[in-house]
């Protein structure tokens, strides 16, 4: 597999991947985390436009997506029941989505995300997203506690410090 910056020609393939993880979401007793619409393609659009956003590609077949970017994400200012790992810098990664049966591509997108990182990684999740609950954890990913978006919807937030510090806040 080979990750590279998602083009504008990809964008049909990439808002394809979405709705397909949108229909595994409700399938999985997740209806709610991107509902039917989620991301619109505006948003996509504008990930690409900002070299935000990723695709995972095997045998010249995109097999994956999402975004990745190093910033202070707003909606991870305040956390709630736990700490973060630690304050250094960190990675984003939001909107990851294979098609089903394509075992091993969020992970391998996630390793990633975390060689490319400033030291740490964070990302969040919905309560009902139970697989990838479990991807994150397989991967080293710590659950860190619940965080709000700016909408007000809750979100299980994970970190993984890719440093092996050990100097990090307990939860």
């Amino acid at each position: 597999m080979k990750i590279r910056k998602t083009t504008m020609e990809d964008l049909e393939r990439v808002l394809e991947l979405y709705a397909l993880a949108r229909a595994f979401m409700r399938e999985n007793g997740n209806p709610d985390q991107w509902g039917t619409n989620h991301p619109p393609k505006e948003t996509v659009i504008e990930d690409i436009a900002g070299e935000r956003s990723y695709v995972c590609v095997e045998d010249g077949e995109i097999v994956g997506t999402f975004f990745y970017d190093q910033f202070a994400e707003p909606d991870y200012a305040k956390i709630y029941e736990g700490a973060w790992l630690n304050e250094e810098p960190y990675g984003v990664v939001h909107r990851i989505a294979a098609p089903t049966g394509m075992r091993g591509v969020a992970s391998y997108c996630m390793k990633w995300c975390c060689e490319r990182s400033p030291g740490n990684v964070r990302i969040d999740t919905h309560r009902n997203n139970l697989p990838m609950q479990r991807m994150l954890e397989k991967n080293g990913f710590i659950r860190c506690g619940v965080i709000y978006l700016s909408d007000g919807a809750e979100r299980i937030a994970y970190q993984k410090n890719t440093t092996g510090n050990t100097h990090l806040n307990m939860v």
